[in-house]
């Protein structure tokens, strides 16, 4: 017998495993060419068909109005993003004391949960031009309603965590007469971050969309206005490509705050939680 024969499994040469057929790789790569397809398609249909830009521009008119005005766009951005990341910071901060409330007392919970969920129906555009008016720095006054927007996700998705325990851990902890706080700090914290990560990825979109639509009602100008006051001048002047550009922007920091919650939920869980371990 050869002396390969002898070798053990663990040993050998694990094969290399194409670039393209990686999971990592083809979670970018299928998108990315999804989204050239549909690009191509745009340009094409625009350009055959002779749509005006008035109406519908195409790509690459888009590009370059976002090029020209990226110094307006760009700035309106921040704008948005400041107040999107205040609002995230501020929902999950108060969702998660809220949630810590709600699973130490069922009275708690039975009590204010179902105003949690007056919230998350209440419809923004509703209610916030009282908050603006009651609220005299537009600032603030736009991180409130956008914080309200994010707020739900966080506390539903949290107590749900905190509460799902499995049994018998929860049974062992009792056994060796563990006190609340120990039974909170080692077993439902674990138990909960996925599901707090999960509501982590719901929020950090709600937010934009929050900061967004209360910049629409506020209809604030000036130096500090975010892509929503963007949008609504474009409308009036009719410069769609601005208003496609500014949409485009929104979209893309929607989807960079959805990965980076992803990003930062594998960090967190991938080494010990089936649900960011890989199997391939």
């Amino acid at each position: 017998m050869t002396p390969a024969a002898f070798t053990s499994p663990a040993t050998r040469a694990t094969p290399r495993v194409p670039w393209l057929r990686r999971p990592d790789a083809q979670r970018v790569l299928w998108p990315a060419l999804v989204a050239v397809v549909l690009l191509v398609l745009w340009q094409a249909l625009v350009v055959g068909f002779d749509v005006q830009p008035f109406l519908v521009p195409s790509p690459w008119r888009v590009a370059v109005v976002m090029v020209a005005d990226a110094g307006l766009l760009f700035g309106s951005l921040l704008t948005t993003l400041k107040i999107t990341l205040f609002a995230f910071v501020c929902a999950t901060l108060l969702g998660v004391l809220v949630a810590f409330a709600f699973v130490q007392s069922r009275v708690i919970e039975t009590a204010f949960f179902p105003y949690a969920v007056l919230l998350q129906v209440t419809p923004i555009v509703a209610i916030a031009p009282l908050i603006i008016i009651w609220v005299r720095n537009p600032t603030a006054s736009l991180v409130i309603c956008a914080t309200l927007v994010a707020l739900f996700p966080i506390i539903a998705n949290t107590t749900l965590g905190l509460r799902s325990v499995n049994p018998g851990l929860m049974s062992y902890f009792k056994l060796n007469r563990a006190t609340r706080r120990q039974t909170l700090l080692r077993l439902r914290i674990p138990s909960a971050l996925p599901y707090f990560f999960g509501g982590l990825r719901i929020s950090s979109g709600l937010a934009l969309i929050g900061a967004v639509v209360a910049e629409f009602v506020a209809g604030t100008g000036g130096t500090g206005t975010g892509l929503a006051y963007q949008i609504l001048q474009a409308g009036y002047q009719l410069n769609i490509p601005r208003m496609f550009a500014a949409l485009l922007l929104i979209t893309l920091t929607g989807v960079l705050l959805f990965a980076s919650m992803s990003i930062l939920s594998r960090w967190a869980l991938g080494s010990w939680h089936e649900s960011e371990v890989h199997h391939d």
